[in-house]
């Protein structure tokens, strides 16, 4: 059977007619001949074998598909595949293509069991019964494989199942919420043609059962037929259109679309105006509206009506809850019998039908329109609108409805504009609008309720109150309806309940649409197809994921299911996971979603999350979808910014109208609420309940006489701005006769062309002298062909007014000569045109230079100076503009008295004119230049006086107290409809972020928000309707920082001290808190702060403020361990404060109150004999420890005592007194000095004792100062010579056995050996270098160490010291050698020899030298030799002997010996005195 399966059966692509089986064609046109041949006798039959048909069909109720014409007017329900249209060749619809596995009887049909019962009694059922049971037959005689057949089997239980599915679905269906009134989900659009062009107007309308639309002229039905060509009417699916077929000028009229059905009626209105080209007479204003047709009488009834709405109902207010009637009298004329106009009501421009909450009835004479239970969504304006055959007449009113009085005193008002904004299976989003009313508190959010159409029970959707105005409910049971209301809540309780919404039902949008949607006509064949079913396959990946909304406290996701076909079940898994990780998480781990959207709670506020979906069904979970961009959770809708520049205007005795500037950068703006409240009273009242979504609005209700202040705020679903600044007050009273009449304005003059091309030109004019006494709202243009000198027709060249002084006309001709007219309106009207300008030509200009600016302007006329504004060229010419000249010349001067104001050309479109001669009558042109050179000049200004007006005023800076910074600008000449007008760098400032602009009277104030170098530049100020009343300011760097400087000082006046608050020791340990103030007054005042609590005088603190002196202290007695913390002195005087505060926490506290108690004892000991200065030492220049200590308060009964180790040492030399100073002198230092050393004062009024540890750590630190006297006597190093060697020295006044010295060379430590040495000698220390070479040559250096950086001493050895050195020492070397070798008499040789006479004399001396030296005896300087009375000998060498046998009185004399070799000679000299005994001498005489 595959092979003679049709392929649509297969791919379910196309259902077109090529695609059908032949017995299919051949039994429809069989079908086609006969169907009207059918009757009611054949319904038992055609019964019979339908019944037949369905027990061989797929399981198939063929019930599920009869009655077409009916099923136009049902839905088709949930789940059910739309039924497709089958087209012929022509694409004419010619019947239905039914997929016979998709629907069931109760699901298909949508009808009640009535309705169906009266459509199965019908001939045309059945004979459609027949041909589709026939056609069922044909097919199953196709099918013939096994396969074909099991599959047949499983899709019978399938839908089977589906079919009880969809039973029970259908019980639970709500059919009010599935049935609705016409909505024209499109409405036509006005339109503005030119004559003999064609228009279309269309709309889209919704609505169930299908509306029936009906076009209307000028409430006349339009009939095609009547006007063949000229009419056409059309309608496919639910878009209708009317074709009017070259339009001519009987055309323009208002035609209205009326769509209706069993649940209501609407209607929908757009505008034609066809428009010829005029003639010479100005009719570029639009004619009033004609309600009445006077061009003859209604050819429906011949006469012409004329309607009248008398006794009107005014201005109303009502409260929440209350019953509001609203009626008006209609006369009629000529009154007809039984004639019924059309009466409709409009609240808002929104056509009102009936329901519950509003009642509208017709007398005949009188309309009325009921309203029930008043709600806030009532408030509006209310129009009457009554329709007959010859036009109609309408009358509007304002109706107010305020808050009902709240259950609990300040609960805020009750929400409104309760709506459903997307509706499916799994949630409802409920939005609605906030209150104006917040009972005087912020409101916390909002609690939305939920109830079931047909019960009464309401149940709470949220447990905590959200701030957003929109809030998805889930939890809802498909298929049911629902109705929602919505409560506010503050601080202070609950509001009333909101209005409830709308039914809805909790379904999918796609089934609601096919539902509601308009099936195709009836054209009498049905075609069945045959979808492949999906066994077993896993669906796809869904398409299309997106966050369609993200709030802090949801996430709304929506996307597409999977492209694949024929998968029947698919349900969704949502995963989420946060942003960066890889960790997804699934959220609807127990019910997967049926719908294609899904809302997610419970997601942490900030974090950014990533979501997919998945697809399931029974074959399995299929691949995830994309992943969306990482989403932030939280309100992606910002508050709006408030409103500003709120202007009221008089308007009657109890009303006024009041403007303002919409908020900047607003996204989903509801609305604004107004608040008035009268001047000093600081209550505010709301003048509005229901957001107004204009920028303009008329508060009624107003006491007369009284003056009035408002504010606005804007509200969006995020919530409500802040208010607005508040306005200037204004006086209720009626406006008429209040104030100067308006007038049209005078005629704009001065054309001139800007820029021509070939089929347009740039014009611009000058304003009018005259505006009327209000602003000039805009200007039109015309224009006219010049042929040949004549002009022809004026023609507009704009239908909608511009606001600028220059516009482009475009569609002229190129080559062809034009002149213009230009008219300014105002609200008074629009002006006469001005005289028709030069002859201009239309050619494109390709000149290389610039065209011409314009709009010149004078601002600032000064007797010396002027400002000149202008705007740029609209041609460039071939490259940018890059400058301007301006020049000047007297006004009564000749042409070429014109000269150049600027020498450079100047970037700016404005310039300060100085030097100008006071009372001198000028004029001013202005030329730009580019790169090719100076093009067109501009338009000559009008002639300026250079005088200064009496009363000038020029921009004062200004800084309160609050450190503001303003410009302000008073102007004594102002009129109702004077504005100030703040500029920078002379361009309007519209942005409210920098500056706030507030007038009050005839002054204005020009506020900077946060001063910074942003706001550097010319501040200029510009009043409206006055005679040029401007003036400007410079804002230098150097200015803009003096008075930051200076709001600094006002916003944080401070009082200046001298010195902060300090701490300090008294006597007696006394603590005292201090400082200075700079100046203070004598209101001044202090207050004494510690940990945050006031202190106040006591025994405790003593508190003392010298006013005079500034000086502010507070004296504590002692520090204990509670007193540990922050001490603050506050200061105030008058608006100016300062304080200043000292933390004592910690070390810094325990070190004080350490010092504190240590004072305190100091003050006890001091009152007896004690230490000035503590025992201490000093070491002098000759390295003397001195041990000293300071005393006072002694006596002559004062004892000093000294101790070392605990032994007294007894006076003496050392120890000494003078000046009070108690001295212990140590002369020679060493370690047996080292002890602990004690000085005990005492005598009858107490002791002191001072102690100095000179042991261990004590005695090394004495001996490094020791040191380092020693180090710094030392004296500069030294070189000296030795026959060794060469030898390095220093000396220092005292050489301490304890003291260490390092020799270095070269920078490096010194290895002694034998040849390198160091030693002391007395207080020399030296270095040694025995036998010197070059090697030794270099920076030698001793170093001092004294247990801290120590001293180097450094000699450099090289260079000629190093060659004087050495060649000393090799002359002292040589000298040695010689001194060593010389000859010399060791000794032995006595100086006196007294001997007796006859003795013998021996001596003997010791003889040195190399060589050996020889030996000369003199006697009495006279050489004697050896004989046998004197021996002479030299032995060995070194022994020289003298003897004398005998001596006698001759050998007295004078002896020497003389050793001489050729290093040198030597003597040694002895005397020889010979006696004779006193005996031996008698003798001989």
């Amino acid at each position: 059977m595959s092979g003679s399966i049709p392929f649509y059966q297969k791919h379910h692509l196309h259902y077109d007619r090529g695609y059908r089986s032949k017995e299919t064609e051949a039994t429809l046109s069989q079908y086609q001949s006969s169907s009207s041949r059918y009757s009611a006798s054949r319904s038992a039959s055609a019964t019979s074998r339908s019944a037949s048909a369905t027990s061989r069909s797929r399981g198939l109720k063929l019930s599920s598909h009869s009655g077409l014409d009916e099923s136009r007017l049902s839905p088709v329900t949930k789940r059910a595949k739309p039924t497709y249209l089958a087209l012929d060749k022509e694409n004419q619809i010619i019947g239905y293509v039914v997929p016979i596995f998709r629907g069931s009887q109760e699901f298909a049909t949508g009808l009640s069991d009535t309705e169906e019962k009266r459509v199965r009694d019908t001939a045309a059922y059945m004979a459609r019964r027949d041909l589709f049971t026939s056609g069922l037959e044909m097919e199953r005689s196709e099918q013939t494989s096994r396969r074909e057949t099991m599959r047949e089997s499983a899709e019978r239980i399938s839908l089977s199942k589906r079919i009880h599915e969809h039973g029970e679905h259908f019980k639970r269906m709500n059919e009010d919420s599935l049935m609705h009134a016409p909505n024209f989900v499109i409405k036509p659009r006005s339109h503005t043609v030119w004559e003999n062009q064609c228009v279309r107007l269309h709309c889209t309308v919704s609505g169930w059962p299908d509306p029936r639309v009906v076009w209307y002229k000028n409430n006349v039905t339009i009939d095609p037929l009547a006007h063949p060509g000229k009419f056409k009417l059309q309608s496919s699916y639910n878009v209708h259109s009317l074709e009017i077929n070259r339009c001519d000028f009987d055309d323009t009229a208002q035609y209205r679309v009326s769509a209706m059905n069993s649940k209501g009626e609407l209607s929908a209105f757009a505008s034609v105006v066809v428009k010829r080209f005029k003639g010479e007479i100005d009719e570029s204003l639009p004619a009033p509206r004609r309600d009445v047709i006077e061009d003859g009488p209604v050819s429906e009834y011949g006469i012409t009506f004329k309607t009248h709405i008398v006794d009107t109902f005014g201005v109303s207010f009502g409260r929440e809850g209350e019953t509001m009637s609203l009626g008006c009298t209609v006369i009629i004329y000529p009154h007809l019998h039984r004639y019924q106009p059309e009466v409709q009501w409009y609240r808002d421009h929104v056509l009102l039908t009936e329901s519950k909450w509003s009642h509208m009835h017709w007398s005949g004479d009188r309309a009325t329109l009921t309203l029930t239970h008043l709600n806030k969504e009532d408030e509006g304006l209310y129009t009457l609108r009554v329709t007959t055959k010859s036009g109609y007449e309408t009358y509007s009113a304002y109706v107010f409805v305020r808050d009902s009085d709240a259950e609990v005193e300040g609960a805020p008002g009750a929400p409104l504009d309760v709506c459903c904004l997307d509706a499916n299976k799994d949630y409802i989003i409920v939005s609605w609008k906030q209150p104006a009313v917040d009972g005087g508190e912020s409101i916390l959010g909002y609690f939305v309720d939920r109830c079931e159409v047909g019960t009464n029970h309401w149940c709470q959707c949220n447990d905590t109150p959200i701030k957003f105005a929109r809030f998805p409910v889930t939890g809802l049971v498909e298929g049911r309806s629902y109705i929602f209301r919505v409560r506010a809540v503050n601080k202070s309780g609950m509001s009333h309940p909101s209005r409830v919404s709308e039914p809805v039902a909790a379904m999918d949008p796609a089934d609601r649409a096919r539902m509601r949607g308009t099936s195709a006509p009836w054209t009498g064949q049905i075609i069945v197809t045959e979808e492949e079913p999906a066994e077993g396959i896993v669906p796809g990946r869904p398409r299309e994921l997106q966050v369609t909304e993200a709030t802090k406290n949801y996430v709304v996701l929506s996307w597409k299911p999977p492209g694949e076909k024929g998968l029947e079940g698919v349900m969704y898994y949502v995963e989420k996971c946060v942003s960066g990780s890889d960790s997804w998480q699934r959220v609807n781990t127990e019910i997967p979603v049926r719908s294609p959207r899904f809302a997610l709670f419970d997601l942490a506020e900030g974090k950014s999350y990533n979501f997919r979906v998945r697809c399931c069904n029974s074959a399995g979970v299929g691949e995830p979808s994309d992943p969306t961009e990482a989403t932030t959770v939280g309100d992606k809708l910002d508050i709006p910014s408030a409103p500003s520049k709120v202007v009221p205007t008089r308007n009657t005795d109890t009303s006024v109208v009041v403007s303002w500037e919409a908020s900047h950068d607003a996204k989903e703006l509801v609305g604004y609420y107004i608040e008035a409240s009268l001047v000093g009273s600081n209550v505010w009242e709301p003048c509005n309940n229901k957001p107004v979504n204009a920028t303009r609005f008329i508060c009624h209700g107003l006491m007369t006489e009284e003056t009035y202040v408002l504010r606005v705020r804007a509200v969006n679903a995020a919530g409500l701005s802040q208010f607005s600044e508040e306005s200037e007050p204004v006086k209720v009273k009626a406006a008429i006769g209040g104030g100067i009449p308006h007038a049209s304005p005078t005629p704009p003059y001065g054309i001139s062309v800007l820029e021509c091309v070939r089929d347009a030109m740039v014009l611009a004019w000058k304003q009018p002298t005259f505006i009327g006494g209000a602003d000039i709202t805009g200007y039109f243009v015309d224009y006219r062909e010049v042929i040949d000198g004549v002009p022809g027709k004026w023609h507009e060249a704009n239908i909608k007014s511009v606001s600028e002084r220059a516009y482009r006309v475009t569609d002229l001709k190129e080559n062809k000569k034009y002149q213009f007219q230009v008219r300014a309106a105002n609200m008074a009207g629009v002006g006469i045109p001005s005289l028709p300008s030069d002859t201009f030509l239309c050619e494109e200009w390709t000149i290389a230079v610039p065209g011409p600016p314009y709009d010149l302007e004078i601002r600032e006329v000064r007797s010396d100076s002027l400002v000149l504004l202008w705007r740029a060229p609209v041609y460039q010419g071939r490259d940018p503009v890059n400058g301007f000249y301006i020049d000047i010349k007297e006004a009564d001067a000749p042409e070429e008295a014109w000269r150049g104001v600027n020498t450079k050309a100047t970037e700016k479109t404005f310039f300060k004119i100085k030097n100008l001669k006071e009372a001198e009558t000028y004029v001013f042109r202005v030329r730009a230049q580019n790169k090719a050179g100076v093009g067109k000049t501009s338009e000559v200004t009008d002639p300026v006086h250079a005088v200064t007006k009496p009363g000038t005023t020029e921009i004062v800076v200004d800084v309160d107290d609050d450190g503001v910074i303003s410009l302000n600008f008073e102007c004594s000449d102002l009129n109702a409809d004077s504005k100030f007008v703040w500029s920078k760098n002379y361009e309007e400032i519209t942005d409210s972020t920098r500056m706030t602009m507030e007038t009050k009277g005839n002054m204005s104030k020009a506020i900077f928000n946060t001063p910074g170098e942003e706001d550097i530049g010319i501040y200029s100020c510009f009043v409206t309707h006055t005679d040029g009343v401007s003036a400007s300011y410079t804002l230098s760097e150097e200015e803009l920082k003096k008075l930051l400087e200076i709001s600094h000082d006002h916003k944080f006046p401070i009082i200046p001290l001298k010195s902060e608050l300090a701490v300090e020791l008294m006597e007696k340990g006394r603590v005292r808190f201090w400082l200075q103030a700079e100046k203070i007054s004598a209101n001044g005042k202090v207050d004494y702060v510690f940990n945050d609590n006031l202190l106040s005088q006591g025994e405790k603190y003593k508190m003392h403020f010298d006013k005079d002196t500034g000086v502010i202290e507070m004296i504590m007695e002692c520090l204990n361990p509670e007193d540990e913390g922050t001490f603050t002195f506050q200061l105030q005087d008058g608006k100016a404060k300062n304080q200043s505060s000292l933390v004592l926490i910690g070390d810094v506290f325990k070190q004080l109150q350490k010092e504190s108690e240590f004072q305190r004892k100091e003050w006890f000991r001091k009152q007896g004999p004690h230490f000035i200065e503590y025992l201490s030492y000093e070491v002098t220049p000759e390295c003397c420890v001195v041990l000293k200590c300071k005393v006072g308060n002694m006596k002559k009964e004062t004892v000093a005592l000294w101790y070392k180790d605990g032994r007294e040492l007894k006076a003496d030399e050392h120890l000494s007194f003078a000046e009070g100073v108690l001295t212990l002198e140590i002369a020679q230092i060493s370690k047996k000095d080292a002890g602990i050393y004690e000085v005990v004062l005492k005598d009858d009024r107490g002791k002191d004792t001072s102690t100095l540890n000179l042991t261990d750590q004590g005695f090394k630190d004495l001996m490094n100062l020791v040191f380092s006297v020693i180090a710094n006597s030392s004296t500069p190093l030294k070189i000296t010579s030795t026959d060794e060697g060469i030898r390095l020295y220093t000396f220092v006044n005292y050489y301490n056995d304890l003291l260490q010295v390092t020799w270095h060379y070269k920078d490096s430590a010194i290895a002694f050996s034998d040849r390198v040495k160091s030693g002391v000698v007395g207080e020399q220390l030296w270095l040694q270098i025995t036998e010197p070479t070059e090697k030794d040559m270099g920076k030698y250096a001793i170093e001092f160490h004294d247990g801290k950086d120590g001293l180097k001493r450094t000699v450099d050895l090289s260079g000629k010291a190093f060659d004087d050195a050495f060649a000393e020492f090799q002359r002292l070397k040589a000298a040695a050698i010689a001194e060593r070798n010389r000859a010399r008499v060791a000794g032995g040789l006595p100086d006196v020899v007294t001997i007796q006479e006859g003795k013998a004399l021996n001596l003997t001396c010791n003889i040195s030298g190399d060589p050996v030296p020889e030996v000369t005896w003199l006697k009495n300087d006279r050489e004697i030799t050896s004989d046998e009375h004197i021996i002479l000998k030299f032995e060995s060498g070194k022994f020289a002997s003298f003897t004398i046998t005998a001596v006698n009185t001759s050998d007295s004399g004078k002896y020497s010996i003389l050793v001489k070799n050729k290093y040198g000679t030597e003597s040694g000299d002895f005397t020889v005195s010979v006696f004779i005994p006193e005996e031996l001498g008698g003798k001989k005489k």
